[in-house]
């Protein structure tokens, strides 16, 4: 489970097997009020939020977003 980036702590990272087919680049979000998905391509979309209210879910998106090439580059780097 390599993690990418820390932000006000919030892990970002994927997890080493992301299944058989894989799934297309995402980044997963943890901290200790739960877990968040997001897809970065084509777009940054929210895949499935466990925990996060509205107001860390926009926080969460504008950090997804604001990393997202940094982010899709570490997940083609690992699984490439």
């Amino acid at each position: 489970m390599p993690v990418i980036l820390r932000f006000k702590g919030y892990r970002f990272f994927f997890y080493s097997n992301e299944g058989d087919p894989r799934e297309p680049a995402h980044i997963h979000v943890r901290s200790a009020e739960g877990e968040a998905k997001f897809w970065l391509t084509p777009e940054v979309l929210l895949a499935r939020n466990d925990g996060f209210n509205a107001r860390e879910l926009k926080e969460l998106v504008c950090a997804v977003e604001e990393n997202r090439k940094m982010l899709t580059e570490a997940w083609n780097d690992y699984f490439s």
